[in-house]
């Protein structure tokens, strides 16, 4: 064997061993995860897996472990494993004396991850049955024009007792409820939300015999339930999307999950990303019977985020680097949201190490997010609020200005994002060096920015929130503000401020 092979083959054993090293380190609390509560052969015979996504590795991945130890109101307690004190109000069959049934052994269980520092859980549970007709709330998943005018109440799910079952072997608790209203309101609080989807759906599982257990349909992969309320805009949305991503790392699941919509809203297109995140999606109810679910994993909503709550409390975290954090613990930074806009681009395709290398000679890519006029839900007359009134005109100015930027070259590009592919949006923003838009949702979109973005934002008087700021500290990223007296921008001070931003990066 010739010098050149060899060094081949060890590089082929190295890259193998660091491969099997963060897949295992990034599942270290596997064990905890009720998928390997009765072993995968249970059910093999009798059902065809689903197929699932394996998770990308991230860069700026930290591992999830449980850690009781995390303290109160750190930056991991907002933004990542902060569910540390587990509850076990339902318990699953102690091994020894469980009976094998046809389609799997009987006996489920029930129990939850509560954050003190958010003040919601992380619940899950095993052979839990779904009974559509009991849930109240339209079909879903319908284009967009074929329910005009539906009203938001109709597509918000309303649970019968019983909507929701899990098997039990203890005759004693046959026909009782899961959990008491006690427990709901220490672990599952309503809080400001007017209409508790998660607690309602809680509340409806009702224990019942192996004799009633019975199911249409078995998925036997993790999934993960999800109601969504604010499902047409982005900033909303992506707090969803975290939403999820967390439970399914805080319940150490081995893949991606499936998920269910638990609710009734028509289609809608941030359904790709969903879609691109996780191994599939299905609506409640258009499943065509009972459904029952071997891991069953309830994500919190995602007004319970820190993404939502630091909107209306101080959330004093910086971004720092995983590997500067793997080695200096600090309780005020995080890397959780780096890591999600890194799964967030690895879903899309896209690679992951770009954000180390900047290319002078095609230029620095400034990308305009644009607000435009698009028809979101039933509700909505298809016209957006104006956030800059002049908003063609600051775009047409930077357009004139960028080629005779003498120091860099420079691309201007028009983000219209309404009516761009959600991979091409993503692409967009990972592209970009500096991020211009007037406040909107769709500067939501810096969650997936590369560390080295900039981020210019312009404020009309109106709509002085903090959404984007919060986001950019929470990532490390350089951020801007222009604030406007009212909605009108002089194109000159705009580009006067993007001169001083260019300068800093070397132009």
């Amino acid at each position: 064997m010739n010098t050149k092979t060899l060094k081949i083959l060890l590089s082929l054993f190295a890259l193998n061993s660091i491969t099997l090293y963060l897949y295992f380190s990034s599942h270290p609390d596997h064990h905890r995860s009720p998928s390997n509560i009765f072993g995968v052969s249970e059910y093999s015979q009798h059902h065809r897996p689903l197929s699932v996504k394996p998770w990308p590795i991230l860069p700026s991945y930290l591992p999830w472990t449980l850690n009781p130890n995390t303290k109160f109101r750190s930056c991991e307690a907002y933004f990542g494993n902060g569910y540390t004190q587990r509850v076990d109000p339902l318990k699953p069959a102690a091994e020894p004396h469980r009976k094998v049934l046809p389609g799997g052994a009987g006996g489920g269980w029930f129990r939850c991850y509560y954050s003190e520092t958010l003040r919601s859980s992380v619940c899950e549970g095993g052979r839990i049955r779904m009974i559509p007709d009991k849930i109240s709330m339209s079909r879903g998943g319908e284009k967009l024009e074929s329910v005009i005018g539906r009203k938001e109440g109709e597509e918000l799910p309303d649970f019968e007792d019983g909507a929701f079952q899990i098997e039990v072997a203890d005759r004693s608790r046959i026909g009782k409820t899961a959990v008491d209203e006690e427990f709901l309101d220490k672990y599952v609080q309503e809080g400001s939300v007017g209409r508790h989807t998660m607690r309602g759906l809680i509340s409806s599982i009702r224990l019942v015999d192996a004799d009633e257990f019975v199911c249409s349909k078995w998925i036997e992969e993790p999934t993960v339930l999800v109601t969504r309320f604010e499902y047409a805009n982005l900033f909303h949305t992506v707090t969803d999307w975290y939403s999820s991503y967390v439970a399914s790392r805080v319940t150490g699941l081995p893949n991606r999950p499936h998920l269910v919509f638990v609710d009734g809203h028509c289609e809608a297109p941030l359904e790709e990303t969903w879609r691109t995140l996780f191994s599939s999606l299905t609506y409640a109810k258009n499943f065509t019977g009972p459904v029952c679910f071997r891991h069953a994993i309830l994500a919190p909503l995602g007004y319970e985020t820190a993404l939502f709550k630091g909107l209306f409390q101080s959330i004093r975290c910086g971004g720092a680097s995983a590997h500067d954090l793997w080695q200096n613990p600090d309780d005020h930074k995080t890397a959780r949201l780096s890591e999600f806009g890194e799964m967030i681009r690895a879903a899309f395709g896209f690679p992951l190490d770009r954000h180390h290398i900047r290319k002078p000679i095609s230029g620095h890519n400034i990308l305009f997010v644009r607000r435009e006029d698009y028809l979101a839900h039933p509700r909505h007359g298809g016209k957006v609020q104006t956030r800059l009134s002049n908003e063609q005109e600051v775009f047409d100015a930077i357009n004139s200005w960028a080629p005779n930027h003498s120091e860099c070259k420079l691309n201007v590009v028009n983000g219209l994002f309404a009516h761009m592919p959600m991979k091409e949006q993503v692409r967009a923003i990972q592209d970009a060096s500096v991020i211009v838009g007037a406040h909107g949702a769709g500067l939501t979109h810096i969650i997936s920015a590369t560390p080295n973005t900039v981020i210019l934002e312009i404020i009309s008087s109106q709509y002085r929130r903090p959404h984007f700021q919060l986001i950019a500290q929470w990532k490390g990223l350089e951020y801007h503000p222009i604030f406007l007296p009212q909605s009108y921008a002089e194109p000159q001070e705009v580009i006067d401020k993007l001169s001083n931003i260019l300068k800093g990066l070397g132009c």
